[in-house]
């Protein structure tokens, strides 16, 4: 059976203790909150299937977090430049990547995301796949809303989605773009 470790760190952030992964590459693997712990734990096992992941406690400060506490004091972008790994099956990983698209201040619906990845009747699955994201944030399943600008389930839950949305000014933009338009404007 193969063995993965990955250092795991914790942090205090806006939104409660972060879990945070990374891999001995230096890749970030995991992010979720602690009050999540148990279903990141059962996410991996799904993920990972036959191998065994170690999770090893560390102090030291890796980059991902580091860009991970510039991200929550406002620069958006320093999350683009890390560099990600997952398990997960190949249409996961498609749907994954295709998150990453995302521009922040930006959001997409279930639908369009799976229009984006070329399975537009797959709405539903591509539904279960961001919900099975390990890398919350970096791996931006919060700009997922429903196809009349609704905020839909979060892992994280709707109160962190929507903080996450207002902290990149996305709800605003929203519900802008799906406003309807009045008859002679």
């Amino acid at each position: 059976m193969t063995t993965l470790t990955f250092l795991l760190e914790r942090a205090q952030t806006p939104l409660g203790h972060m879990l945070l992964a990374t891999d001995e590459e230096g890749r970030l693997r995991i992010l979720d909150w602690l009050d999540h712990e148990e279903s990141m734990r059962r996410l991996m096992r799904r993920q990972y299937r036959g191998t065994t992941v170690l999770l090893r406690e560390t102090t030291q400060v890796s980059p991902a977090m580091r860009a991970m506490r510039a991200y929550f004091d406002g620069d958006l972008a320093a999350i683009d430049r890390l560099e990600v790994a997952t398990g997960g099956t190949p249409f996961q990983r498609a749907v994954w990547a295709a998150l990453r698209t995302i521009p922040h201040g930006q959001t997409l619906s279930y639908l369009e995301l799976a229009h984006r990845i070329g399975r537009p009747l797959a709405v539903r699955a591509v539904g279960m796949a961001n919900g099975a994201n390990p890398i919350s944030i970096v791996v931006p399943c919060h700009r997922v809303i429903g196809s009349n600008a609704t905020l839909t389930g979060y892992g994280g839950g709707l109160p962190r989605k929507r903080w996450l949305l207002a902290h990149e000014q996305a709800l605003a933009a929203a519900a802008h773009r799906h406003q309807p338009m009045l008859p002679g404007f």
